[in-house]
Order: structure tokens, then sequence, then C-alpha cells
């Protein structure tokens, strides 16, 4: 899952006059959310949505709201840790047979979607076919899924062949051939085969796909990212685009009640399970999502109770509210809660492989990689950028995912000007002319162009970027634009070098692999790396079980991304969470995405404005 870079902005001299304007904004969003004791969920995204498809996106913001309105298979336990995978819309775990190949879903009865035009009034039950047709849709050349790639490497039996006989022929994708990668056995069975073994299968069912009604999907056509109608506890009920979402409570929701299993040690979790344990799902009747691109206004409408929860402090306001790790006392007196935990996430550089001046694999391109990684001070990121909140990345794999070392050190975090200088010389990129900037080996003049957003929170690190590549005589321009618009371009190829970060969309590690496997180019692979030899490994690493030959083949995927370096990783980040003491039952997740629905809001102790 992607998502933008986090920075810092300003100063706290301004903060009062800066916030003034979008604290008015926010308060007109809000419309009387409290009013009549509603319990109402008041939030924010740093940046804005993509849109509703769950199928066509693959940024966080635009996926998390996804899946509070469609339903997958199976789910992960909200307060259990590590984590602990449980039925959703499924009927106990799956029948799994063949050596990992075949997986049988029974799917319950008496699960209806959102109400929608589409249905003709009628109440529209979720049966087994609509997962099929769900997961064909990413297979559809139509659809231009960032997900197909991965999906694919799971081998689903026949599905990618009527891709390609659509692409081949050029035609609509052929939803009623029935193929054995993904079929219903009857209304409420549903089966998938699997062309190898693939023993990590359930995590792409949890949390994953979920389920669409092919009437809505047609009925809406080109518009289906703005309307989005699921089986989940929540439906989109307004949406000002880049502005604000409203989700409010799915009245067609089912019955579904608190039950989370937390450990025997985690007092905090226990207590939180008893405290909702009974309690229908969701608590909450509204969830207002406000895009507050800004880290000062989106502070400030925290502290001024316009926002219930803060996910992750804005950086340049950290020391305030947590010296020393610690609440601030002002900040306690209140009845703020802090949650502090390691990201399951990397930041990352990104070197588009195809590119004339950055990409390639001969030994000059791979030298100016590994050159700019040098100069790269990720410390200095951590310690002013960053105000502590992260730690280094030593590879591609995230905390908390199978196959992540903590002990692991490599040459991905080594700093040295000194080294990148001589790496820059020995392969030919000096300065000829005199003027302070290297030129490229061939004698044509090397200008890096790092595409960042045009705002204050991205400034930042790019005054870092500048300084780091100054340093050692590398000429440095920004390409300034939106973040989603970054993103479409980096799909397409169009970037040269980019800064963002990912997070982990399940418990094994091989996800981060993704990045670098050739076939994902365009979708989870945005550097476009491309080696037969890595793609090998990923596809071996893909059908063994988890134990020593399947780690020893993440040290070796290590090394080769290491070496050629498409990706500058820089570090995993620490979130420190705040929350309003009227705003019950939060904690972050993991792998997943889904936590509104346990979420509670008690009106009576809210402020009134």
């Amino acid at each position: 899952m992607i998502k933008r870079r986090d920075a810092l902005l300003g100063t706290a001299g301004t903060l009062l006059a800066a916030a003034l304007p979008h604290s008015a904004v926010l308060a007109q969003n809000a419309g009387g959310s409290a009013a009549g004791g509603a319990r109402v969920m008041r939030y924010c995204f740093p940046v804005p949505e993509t849109g509703f498809d769950p199928a066509q996106v693959s940024d966080i913001y635009s996926l998390t709201v996804c899946a509070h309105i469609f339903e997958s298979l199976y789910t992960y336990d909200h307060l259990a840790r590590p984590f602990k995978i449980k039925p959703l819309t499924a009927v106990g775990m799956p029948e799994v047979a063949d050596e990992y190949r075949t997986w049988t879903v029974r799917i319950r009865p008496g699960i209806f979607f959102a109400d929608d035009p589409a249905f003709k009034g009628q109440k529209r039950e979720l049966t087994a076919h609509d997962y099929v047709f769900s997961f064909k849709r990413y297979f559809d050349p139509a659809t231009k899924s960032p997900a197909y790639s991965s999906l694919k490497e799971e081998g689903f039996e026949g599905l990618d062949e009527l891709r390609q006989q659509a692409l081949k022929e050029r035609r609509p994708f052929d939803y009623e051939r029935e193929v054995p990668g993904v079929r219903a056995l009857d209304r409420y069975t549903l089966q998938f085969r699997l062309a190898q073994p693939r023993p990590r299968f359930l995590y792409s069912l949890a949390g994953g796909v979920g389920a669409m009604a092919r009437e809505v999907v047609q009925a809406r056509g080109e518009r289906i990212m703005e309307y989005p109608v699921g089986t989940g506890p929540f439906r989109l009920a307004q949406w000002r685009r880049s502005s604000l979402l409203v989700l409010e409570r799915n009245p067609n929701f089912r019955e579904m009640f608190y039950d989370a299993e937390p450990n025997a040690d985690d007092a905090e979790g226990q207590a939180m399970a008893a405290r909702f344990r009974g309690r229908r799902l969701p608590m909450l009747d509204r969830v207002e999502i406000s895009i507050i691109e800004e880290n000062q206004p989106r502070w400030l409408s925290f502290l001024n109770e316009q926002l219930d929860l803060m996910n992750g402090i804005p950086l340049d306001f950290v020391h305030m509210a947590v010296p020393n790790g610690e609440l601030a006392p002002n900040l306690a007196k209140r009845g703020i809660r802090m949650q502090r935990t390691i990201g399951s996430d990397s930041t990352m550089t990104y070197f588009n492989m195809e590119d004339p001046v950055v990409g390639g694999y001969t030994p000059e391109k791979v030298a100016l990689r590994r050159a700019i990684s040098l100069a790269t001070d990720v410390e200095r990121e951590i310690r002013l950028v960053r105000r502590g909140q992260a730690v280094p990345a030593q590879s591609a794999i995230a905390p908390h995912t199978w196959g992540y070392d903590p002990e692991l050190v490599t040459a991905n975090s080594e700093f040295s000007v000194a080294r990148a200088k001589a790496l820059l010389e020995l392969y030919g990129y000096v300065d000829r002319n005199g003027d302070g900037w290297r030129e490229r080996p061939d004698g044509s003049p090397l200008v890096l162009e790092y595409a960042t957003q045009p705002d204050q929170i991205s400034r930042q690190f790019d005054e870092l970027w500048k300084r780091n590549m100054d340093a050692v005589g590398l000429r440095l321009v920004f390409k300034p634009g939106k973040w989603p618009e970054q993103l479409k371009a980096a799909r397409a190829g169009k970037l040269m070098m980019w800064g963002l970060g990912s997070s982990s969309g399940s418990p094994d590690g091989q996800g981060a692999f993704e990045r670098c496997f050739g076939p994902a180019a365009g979708g989870g692979n945005l550097s476009r790396f491309s080696m037969p030899e890595f793609d090998a490994m990923y596809r071996r690493m893909s059908v063994l079980p988890d134990g020593p030959e399947r780690l020893a083949l993440f040290r070796e995927a290590n090394k080769l991304v290491t070496a050629y370096a498409p990706y500058k990783y820089h570090v995993h980040r620490i979130a420190t969470d705040l929350s309003h003491p009227w705003l019950d039952g939060f904690r972050r997740p993991i792998f997943w995405l889904t936590f509104w629905q346990y979420l509670d809001v008690d009106p009576a102790r809210r402020p009134r404005a």
C-alpha cells in the first residue's frame, strides 16, 4: 500500500493566525455532527483520496475508505498481536487441499449489500458469485488494476489466460467464462485452484479483495470510483473531492458484535475487550474525514478538538506533544491518550530504471545510484526532519513481517560523502567545465530530477535532498505536483526519482520484494526494475513454506536489491497517535486498514462548540 512521505513544516510562532481559516472550514464540514447524541468520529487524511474502487486504487487513504465499505472473506483480529486471522464474510477457515493448491471457502448466508438503485428496490444478498466477479475485475485489462501483478503471482488457474485472450483479440474481458482458478461451486461456496502451492494464500483473502456487485459496476461504468457499494459497516454518504468524506452506518449491515482476542499478557487489550465485548458493530454512526494537507492546521485542528484522533503527530510538533517520549503534561491534563509503535512500513526513494540518466544496469549507472544512496544522510533526516520518530531501514523488509531482522546491517544505510565522491570519480562523473557540477561519463549534462509536492510538508525533505546532492556535486532540480498526479506519473514511468512510503499489507515480508519484481512494473514495482535472476527468486520464495530455505532466498534477494540500488530505503517510521478522552477503542492496525467500526465516541463527554 503506497502512501506519501511524511514531513514537517513551519514554526510554532504563527500557529493561531495560520490555523484560523482552516478551522472555519473544518467547523463547517462538521455541520453539527454531534447533534442529537450521534456518535461521530472526526478524522483527517494528510493527502487527498483518489477514488473508491478497490481494484483501481493503491494509495492507503483510498484503500482505508474502501476497506470499511467492501468486505473480504477474512480479516484480522483488531486486538491480537502480532496478528490473528479470522472469518469476516466466510463461515469458518478455508478447507485446504492438494498441498495448498485448492482452497474452498463457504460464505455466510444473510449478508446484504447497501441499497443502490442498481438493485431496483430489492435487497441484494452477497453470494460466492460476487467474489468470483470481484477477483476477475483485477484481471480485466479495462480495469488497469495496480494490484494485478501481485494477484497474478498467486497462479489462479485459467484467470490470466482470460486476460491475455482479451488483450490478444482486443475484445471485452469474458466474465461469463468459468475458470478453475476462482469459481462458485454453489450460491455460498467459493473455490480457488492455484497452479503452484501457495502456503500463505490466506493472507490474500484477509483484507484483500472486497466483494462488489456486478449490477453496480455495470450501472456506474466509468464513474464506479465515485459510487462504492459494499456489504461493510459503512457506506459513503457525502464526498467533496480533496476536501471532505462522510461515511455513515450501513443500515443493511448484518448483526455483528465486538469480539476480540487480545494476548493474555496485554492488559490494555484485555481491558478494551472486556469494555466492548457484546457491543453491536459499528459503534459509530458516522465518520467525517477532512483532507488537511498541511501539518500546522492539522495539529491545531486536533488541539482545538475539531479532530478526535490524531493518527500520527505531525513531525514538527512531536517535541511539543511528547517531549522525551512522554505525553506533555498540558495534554495529559486534558485526558488525551498517547499510543506509540514502530510501523510495519518503509520510506524510500525510487529510481526509474528506464530513465536515461539514473536507470540502467551497466556499472556506471549502478555507480550513480549507489553514490546517491551513499550521499543520503538518513541519520540527519531522522534527527532533524523526523524528530527521532524513525529507525534506519537496512533492507526492503518492514518490521513485524516474516523475514525482518532487527540486527541486520547493510550497505543501504551507509552514509559516506567521501565514498560517494570516489565512486562518481571512478566511473567518469566529473566536473569538466569547472561550474561545480558533475557531468555524465560522456560529457553531457547531469541533472537529477526529483518529484515532490508543492506544500510545506515536502520542503524540509527537499532542502535535505538538495544539501546531500550539493555535497557531492550533483545538480538536483525538483518537479512539483500534487500527490495523486505524481503517483499516476510514477505508474506510467514518467518520473526519474520520487520519495514515498509503503505499508505492509500482510504479515509476510515477501510483499516488499514485489517492488523489484519485473512483472509488477507500473504497479507495485514503481522502479521498473527487471532482472530474471531476481524474478526467479521471487517466484521460488512464493511456493516455499516459511523456514531456513525461504529465509536464505530473502537474504539473497536483499543483496541484489542493495547491489543494484533501484531503491534507496530510508526509514521505518515510529507512529505516535493521540486521541481525545471521548474517543475510545483505538489501537493502530498493523497489516490491516479497518478500525473505525471498533471505535466509540461518547457525545456527552465531547465539549460543545
